[in-house]
């Protein structure tokens, strides 16, 4: 390790999210000669074509690795101390990459929003990653960064005021305007292919505890009808990246200790506003989930407009509720779209921020919130565009 070359190999560079994470690091850290990063990708020609459209140094090293050849992923594996892929559904790009690192010893993080393959990895490679000093960091994007800092955010406030942390707490969109990733869409149809092939998994993918093995926690809220909320006098819809962000809170409060307790009950909706408005506004969202993974949803490799992901943004509310009915809230907020404009510079922090400001974390299988935590948080606000406040 001591010998890589490289702080960061970006794999899956020419893709479209991958192409926004070099340029995040070609311009934010061209000045920091500190940091050594490459880009990797199948063909040197695309590669040598997207460094230059995003404005990279020219001798920004480039690294030819492909999925589909377990030796090349190897040898980039060998070069690096850690890898940040892009490259999904990881169900069918991921494992010999994933693998390559608990090898070596490498740092992996990447976007992964599949509960059921991550279950598997878990339960295949976590023993050998502990051995090895691999730090494998799932979910390190909109799903589920903000959503599990937001739930430690608020927990801390909490603390504060109540004294210690709550048994409950309720993550809910208030905005969030930006497109779904073609690789967001792609990910969640092979999850569903992978179910209905077969149905044993259907068990995993419809528990709350799915990521937390041998631990099961109480009954969660289902979160899947509209409801109006009589505590935040509002209407809330299903929100649909909370099959995955919940998961992913959960195991945090394990992987942490359970410091929220083993009784913790944490939920996501968007909300929707008060009345009859709100309502219809409710049934609109969920029409509209429905519509995200059908056939008209965005191909892997599609993405939104350079000045659609500035345009875009998200605002999420975190209610930490007391025994007594009390309640603390906070607000986490990003200044770009949340699927390509804020996912591409949170995984680029991860990375950085393990590298650098968490070097104590040992291997195993981890959630960014659990590594992290506040270190994170500061970097996320420092260099990313979000924001993390307590609210009144």
């Amino acid at each position: 390790m001591s010998s890589a070359k490289f702080d960061i190999v970006v794999y899956g560079a020419t893709g479209f999210t991958g192409q926004l994470v070099a340029e995040y690091l070609a311009a934010h850290y061209k000045d920091d000669k500190a940091l050594t990063w490459a880009m990797a990708g199948r063909s040197l020609d695309k590669l040598k074509s997207v460094r230059d459209a995003i404005g990279a140094a020219a001798d920004t090293p480039l690294i030819t690795a492909d999925a589909s050849d377990a030796a090349s992923l190897k040898a980039m594996v060998a070069q690096t101390k850690s890898v940040i892929t892009t490259v999904g559904p990881y169900q069918f790009y991921g494992e010999d990459l994933l693998a390559a690192c608990v090898a070596a010893g490498v740092d992996y993080f990447d976007l992964c929003g599949e509960p059921v393959w991550m279950r598997q990895m878990i339960d295949k490679y976590e023993a050998a990653a502990k051995a090895s000093g691999a730090r494998i960091v799932f979910s390190c994007g909109y799903d589920s960064v903000p959503f599990e800092l937001g739930t430690f955010f608020v927990q801390e406030e909490a603390k504060r005021v109540f004294g210690a942390p709550v048994a409950r707490v309720k993550g809910r969109v208030r905005d969030m305007r930006g497109t779904l990733s073609g690789g967001t869409a792609a990910s969640a149809k092979a999850t569903f292919d992978a179910v209905a092939k077969d149905l044993s998994l259907v068990a995993i993918l419809n528990d709350h505890f799915a990521l937390t093995p041998d631990f099961t926690g109480p009954k969660q809220p289902k979160g899947n009808r509209a409801v109006f909320e009589e505590d935040l006098q509002s209407w809330a819809a299903p929100f649909m990246m909370a099959l995955i962000n919940t998961r992913n809170v959960h195991r945090s409060n394990m992987l942490m200790g359970f410091p929220y307790g083993k009784d913790f009950v944490y939920d996501e909706m968007v909300l929707t506003g008060p009345g009859e408005k709100g309502e219809a506004n409710a049934k609109r969202v969920m029409a509209a989930n429905a519509e995200k993974t059908g056939p008209n949803a965005p191909k892997p490799g599609e993405g939104p407009s350079k000045q659609e992901r500035e345009n875009g943004l998200f605002n999420l509310l975190y209610v930490a509720i007391a025994p007594d009915g009390r309640m603390v809230r906070a607000g986490v907020t990003g200044d770009r779209d949340p699927g390509y404009g804020s996912t591409s510079k949170m995984i680029s922090e991860c990375a950085i921020c393990l590298l650098r400001d968490a070097s104590d974390v040992k291997g195993g299988i981890w959630t960014p919130g659990a590594a992290m935590q506040h270190k994170l948080i500061k970097r996320l606000q420092d260099n990313a565009g979000l924001t993390f406040k307590v609210e009144k």
